[in-house]
Order: C-alpha cells, then sequence, then structure tokens
C-alpha cells in the first residue's frame, strides 16, 4: 500500500504540513518495502483549485492513504471520489512518527 504524507520538506524525518494541497512535498510511502519518494509540491504557489490537482498527484503515484492536518472541501469531494483515504495528523511530528501512527491504527480519518 502506498501512504502519501504532506510533508514541509523531502524524506520521512521532515516535519508533516499540516496543509494538503499547499504543503512545500509530498512524501509516499510503501508500507510493503519501506521504499520512500519525496516530490516538491508544485502547486504551493498556484492561484486556486490545488486541492483537487493535489490529489490527482497523490492518485498518480499510487496512493490510497493520505496523511495531513487538515483537507479544504474541493479536496475532500477529490479525494472521496478517487477512492483515496484520509486521516488526520494534527502532531508537530514526522513523517515516519505519522506514518508509525497510522499503523498503529492511532489517527482518526478525515471527513470525505
Amino acid at each position: 500500500m502506498i501512504v502519501g504524507i504532506t510533508a514541509r520538506a523531502a524524506g520521512t524525518d521532515a516535519p508533516v504540513e499540516q496543509r494538503f494541497g499547499r504543503a512545500p512535498y509530498f512524501v509516499f510511502v510503501d508500507t510493503e518495502t519501506g521504499k520512500a519518494e519525496s516530490i516538491e509540491n508544485p502547486l504551493v504557489d498556484a492561484a486556486g483549485g490545488v486541492g483537487p490537482r493535489a490529489v490527482q498527484m497523490f492518485s498518480e503515484h499510487g496512493a490510497t492513504v493520505v496523511i495531513t492536518g487538515q483537507v479544504g472541501g474541493n479536496a475532500a469531494r477529490a479525494l472521496g471520489m478517487g477512492g483515496i483515504k484520509a486521516y488526520a495528523y494534527r502532531g508537530s511530528g514526522s513523517v515516519a512518527e505519522a506514518l508509525a501512527e497510522y499503523t498503529a491504527g492511532n489517527l482518526q480519518p478525515l471527513p470525505l
């Protein structure tokens, strides 16, 4: 399974970013292999409609789960339509810590 996590920098040691569509980086982790890929978000400074376009990027990377702080209404609808589940991580920890919290079943689903 691929889990996409919003981050302030590249890598699993990076702090989690609370904003979904305007996160500086997206970190995709394959939970079966442990392999992580970080991509810089080209939508950070885009004018509008970034939520659904960010969802498209997550879909293209095979993510079935998103971990972030919050998502806007348009992004929530796009996630729901794409069959991608979203979970809230509101801590100040790293991508790896957020993933561990998800794996342990400690994160609440975001309404989609």
